[in-house]
């Protein structure tokens, strides 16, 4: 009876791991979470910000050729600003989530969650994005 009473126990509590997530810390609603000390889609990819924008100004300077390599972190049409995320409009009329201001993107290179090859390049114009 022992043994059947400790197969049950082991069974019940590998099915309620089942349900356990590896997410990290995120905010109800808002477009990313943190892994691993940066922000992240919702694909888990890594995300980057670039030094020619400028914080605030509503505005990508990353269009055409560089938005190819750097694609943006898109807004759903039914998104709204939350907390410190701003919602910019692109020179091609495309919405993008921006954080404390600083446009949102990916990069393009990056082949798996947790890849962050895009930090540094461009002399340093792209970083990870950091919470």
């Amino acid at each position: 009876m022992k043994l059947l009473s400790a197969s049950i126990l082991a069974a019940a509590l590998l099915a309620g791991c089942g349900g356990m997530s590896n997410k990290t810390a995120s905010a109800p609603d808002t477009p990313t979470r943190t892994a691993d000390g940066v922000l992240v889609g919702p694909n888990g990819m890594t995300l980057y910000t670039f030094t020619k924008d400028t914080a605030g100004s509503g505005t990508s300077a990353c269009n055409a050729q560089c938005a190819a390599n750097w694609p943006a972190l898109a807004v759903a049409d039914t998104a709204k600003p939350i907390g410190g995320y701003t919602i910019i409009i692109r020179e091609d009329g495309k919405r993008q989530w921006a954080y404390k201001g600083w446009p949102l993107y990916y990069w393009a290179k990056d082949a798996k969650p947790g890849d962050k090859t895009g930090d540094g390049v461009a002399n340093g114009a792209w970083k990870v994005a950091r919470p």
